[in-house]
């Protein structure tokens, strides 16, 4: 039943783990998450549940501390059960998330891995700084969203990071009609405000036909969006367009 298994070593990394693995069970439930030791109950044989949870989940994030490389010895030991769970869920065809956990730490390096580890150099990593958990916390559940798509959010909040599109709108001293809209057929299309009384206006980057009374003739601004006044305008109104701020680690 666990879609996602958290991979990480003892004494680099748990601590992280342990709050990426509250956060995870926050909002999809204990059920759908496997962190060995919460999810191994006393009595149990690890190996057997280990690799059984590992290929019933959809997949894995590696945490990886500051300390993670330095454990040369062990990440080369076939029997380690970091590189095990990490070479099952490859050969599993599972996806896997590298979770850099810690401000300063670097990308993986290959010369660094041994060969069946190699390929997480590769792999498009997450950070996640301590002294901001929130921000690694939030990138960490919208990337599982989306890999897993049939996950239920418990909480039913969906994340700002996964909103495609955020547009805030305000106006003030408003009276009449307003409408806000993402589509529309014909040649407006985002916001629609008639019979409003203002002049304070902001926009980004689009269309935005104003046509009030107070304007002799109509106006066209370039803007992010589109927008149409009609109407006697004597407040104000801003819209403010832009799409969330992610910092993706891909190399450059």
């Amino acid at each position: 039943m666990e879609e996602i298994f958290i991979n990480y070593r003892t004494g680099d990394g748990e601590k992280t783990a342990a709050l990426i693995d509250q956060e995870l069970v926050r909002r999809f439930g204990r059920d759908h998450v496997f962190r060995a030791s919460r999810s191994i109950a006393p009595g149990r044989a690890y190996p057997d549940t280990l690799l059984r949870a590992l290929r019933g989940s959809s997949a894995l994030l590696a945490v990886i501390g500051p300390d993670w490389i330095n454990f040369q010895s062990r990440l080369r030991d076939p029997e380690d059960w970091v590189r095990k769970e990490i070479e099952e869920a490859f050969a599993c065809a599972l996806p896997v998330v590298p979770i850099l956990d810690g401000r300063r730490m670097d990308r993986l390096d290959k010369a660094q891995l041994p060969p069946e580890l190699a390929l997480l150099a590769d792999i498009q990593s997450i950070p996640f700084d301590t002294a901001d958990p929130e921000s690694g916390l939030r990138r960490i559940v919208d990337a599982v969203a989306d890999i897993i798509p049939g996950l239920h959010d418990r909480t039913g909040v969906e994340s700002p990071a996964r909103t495609s599109d955020s547009v805030n709108n305000s106006v003030g001293d408003a009276s009449g009609t307003t409408v806000q809209a993402r589509d529309f057929t014909g040649d407006v299309g985002g916001t629609v405000i008639k019979d409003v009384q203002g002049s304070n206006i902001h926009t980004g980057s689009g269309d935005i036909y104003q046509n009030s009374r107070h304007v002799s003739g109509g106006r066209h601004v370039s803007g992010d969006g589109m927008t149409y006044f009609e109407g006697d305008n004597h407040g104000g109104v801003r819209n403010q367009f832009g799409g969330p701020d992610r910092r993706e680690d891909d190399g450059r």
